[in-house]
């Protein structure tokens, strides 16, 4: 059986301008890196009058930690559209390299459902990224600068929550002692490292419209407050300018291809279980101007990426979702009923791989969990089973009874990690029947709502929780960012992705559990409030055998190892 990577390397790939030209985008508008990849300006939305394409939103179930296959379903569907003969765009984060070198993998999907070059998608692509990191960190300098400098600020240096950046999992950094050495080398203060997927910087990249508001976005950043606890932002410390610059081909979406040659966008990466977990706002805008169709991916399942997906991002973009696909397999269903353990790096034990109905039965209260999510927010959603070889007959037809006992509008079986766009069709045709049904999309939350309202909304009718409770820390920040005039901001929950509750260990559909609010701060630049549920870590850590030791690159400069 062949890896992805060797998949992906012996592909034929068409050169990016034929990619652009099937799509209907004009050369013009077109910024080549190479032959595979081009950056698209901005300057492509003036003028468009064709009306918007329909919007289709990926998610999943709470994923075992191998993850179910969200990229490589959301990949195949849009091939599965494309071979309908309608018009399909994608729209994906680009990964970070923290996980590429570390446990999680790629992102590129997988099979016969990937983006190409997956290379380049897996690795620094356009280096979007490492311009957010060099903007977060030019930040961090013009701060620590201006505490040497006689503060004239007044910053409070124990109220600042402005870290530093770095693309590269590295739990060493995640708490840390900067200026020492003496008075030339800056204010000793703790500090700390977190990943570049987790800066604010990123997170507003995917949420803003353009140049301009990406300006003014960077400059509302609060790094901490006044010793008359006044907030102080970037544009207070005169740095939004120079950041605004080092961004200025980042707000550009990156132009590649499936291994079917549909066309795909890759813009930004915020992390899901931290930060809103979706690609940007722009690509979106773009391709729904140019495709039939958009297909879009949020981080992890309904409870983190798809509920910010629709309180955020649509919240912001005014963009409504068309249908909602929920991506599930068995053998995370049977790891949901409670009687296996699934440990990243390990191999499944037999027990969950033989067919075992009484627990996918038992495990499938956390499909009908999700579904009810997506409910809440008035859309159709249909059920992707990606389909394992280890899959029986009897119990795909068990899933697929209780899917639509449970309220899925369709089921559908994901053939596409083996078979591509092929694999696909009845899912596409199941998801284009039902962007065509009435959409009675809302929000969870109006603006209006005090901050508790929000927070206690998401956690008894997404995660199920019967209370929330509050530490003393939460409930005085929420005071203060109140008081700032921070109030009607959305809520970007910060929980870990393993349970629909904050507790990874709680599977299936936990119930009557209380939510414990541990912490709540303020991307102002962005524009969402994310209040710690549990203990969240914003740097992760690498494996006892990290995925980046068997990357490697053979006599003939090939990249091997790559997944």
């Amino acid at each position: 059986m062949l890896s992805d990577l060797e998949i992906a390397q012996k592909s034929k790939m068409l050169r990016i301008e034929e990619i652009a030209d099937r799509a209907g985008i004009d050369e013009k508008f077109l910024e080549v890196y190479g032959r595979y990849k081009a950056k698209v300006s901005l300057d492509i939305l003036d003028g468009i009058g064709k009306k918007n394409g329909r919007y289709i939103d990926v998610t999943a179930i709470t994923p075992t930690p191998l993850g179910e296959g969200k990229t490589v379903t959301t990949i195949g569907l849009s091939q599965a559209i494309g071979k309908l003969k309608k018009s399909v765009f994608t729209c994906l984060r680009q990964p970070s390299l923290g996980p590429v070198f570390g446990i999680k993998g790629g992102a590129a999907g997988g099979g016969y459902s990937q983006v190409i070059p997956m290379e380049d998608f897996n690795l620094h692509l356009t280096g979007d990224g490492h311009a957010v990191g060099l903007a977060h960190n030019l930040l961090a300098a013009f701060l620590d600068n201006s505490l040497l400098k006689k503060n004239p600020l007044d910053i409070d240096p124990l109220s600042i929550t402005w870290p530093r950046v770095l693309d590269v999992s590295d739990r060493a950094l995640r708490n840390i002692v900067i200026g020492l050495g003496g008075k030339d080398n800056g204010i000793p203060r703790e500090t700390g490292f977190d990943i570049t997927a987790a800066s604010e910087i990123m997170a507003i990249l995917a949420l803003i419209e353009g140049l301009s508001d990406l300006r003014k976005h960077l400059g509302r950043i609060i790094i901490g407050h006044s010793r008359s606890k006044l907030p102080v932002t970037a544009e207070d410390l005169k740095a939004a300018g120079a950041m605004t610059v080092l961004l200025k081909d980042a707000i550009k979406p990156t132009l590649m291809q499936t291994l079917e040659h549909t066309p795909v966008f890759v813009h930004t990466g915020p992390f899901g279980n931290i930060a809103h977990g979706n690609s940007s706002i722009i690509a979106d805008r773009i391709a729904l101007r140019f495709a039939d169709y958009v297909v879009t991916e949020s981080g992890f399942g309904t409870d983190c990426g798809m509920e910010k997906f629709m309180d955020i991002k649509c919240r912001y973009s005014g963009l409504k979702p068309d249908c909602v696909v929920i991506v599930c397999s068995i053998r995370a269903l049977k790891m949901h009923s409670g009687r296996f353990r699934v440990v990243p790096g390990r191999t499944l034990s037999k027990d969950i791989i033989a067919e075992n109905v009484p627990a996918l039965k038992e495990g499938s209260c956390n499909l009908a969990k999700h579904i009810e999510n997506v409910k809440l927010f008035g859309v159709p959603v249909v059920v992707a089973i990606n389909r394992f070889t280890t899959d029986t007959e009897k119990e795909i037809e068990v899933l697929k009874e209780i899917a639509m006992n449970v309220g899925a509008d369709d089921v559908a079986i994901s053939e596409v990690w083996a078979r591509g766009g092929e694999g696909g069709i009845d899912l596409a045709e199941k998801v284009v029947k039902n962007c065509e049904k009435k959409n009675n999309f809302r929000l969870l939350y109006p603006d209006e709502w005090f901050v508790k309202q929000k927070i206690e909304t998401i956690a008894t009718k997404v995660y199920g929780a019967a209370r929330v409770e509050y530490a003393p820390l939460a409930e005085e920040k929420i005071a203060t960012f109140t008081k700032w005039g921070f109030g009607k901001l959305p809520i970007c929950m910060a929980k870990t992705h393993l349970s629909l509750s904050h507790d990874p260990n709680l599977k299936g559909r936990p119930k009557d559990f209380t939510l414990p609010i541990m912490d709540v701060r303020l991307s102002a630049g962005a524009g969402f409030l994310y209040p710690l549920c549990g203990e969240m870590r914003t740097m992760p850590g690498l494996p006892t055998v990290p995925a980046g030791t068997k990357v490697d690159i053979d006599a003939d400069g090939k990249i091997v190892g790559l997944f």
